[in-house]
């Protein structure tokens, strides 16, 4: 059975800073794009930052140069770093691996408010 649990949300001020984990099991991550997806209530989930097995990265403009992914095979996971965070950054993040298959997480929520 394939888990994927994300971790790490929490309510954080403005300009504040978050670090996601992403951590799965019945599967191995090395050999799959690990990525992270973000949703608002009432909105379409929208991508925001994934990594491929080789060490590629792709963001999505509302977050390139403010958010940092990465991952470590060894320990089946992947990250996502936020920083500089503003209050439209306010979303449930999903952790997704993508191969022939593709699985999701539960998702954590991240908060930003004063």
């Amino acid at each position: 059975q394939v888990q994927l649990v994300e971790s790490g949300g929490g309510l954080v001020q403005p300009g504040g800073s978050l670090r996601l984990s992403c951590v799965g099991s019945g599967i191995s991550f090395s050999s799959y794009r690990l990525g992270w997806y973000r949703q608002v209530t009432g909105k379409q989930r929208e991508f925001v930052a994934d990594i491929h097995s080789g060490g590629y990265t792709r963001y999505a403009d509302s977050v390139e140069g403010r958010f940092s992914i990465s991952r470590d095979n060894d320990k089946n996971a992947a990250y996502l770093e936020l920083n500089s965070l503003k209050p439209e950054d306010t979303a449930v993040y999903y952790c997704t691996a993508i191969r022939l298959s593709q699985f999701w997480g539960q998702g954590t929520q991240v908060t930003v408010s004063s």
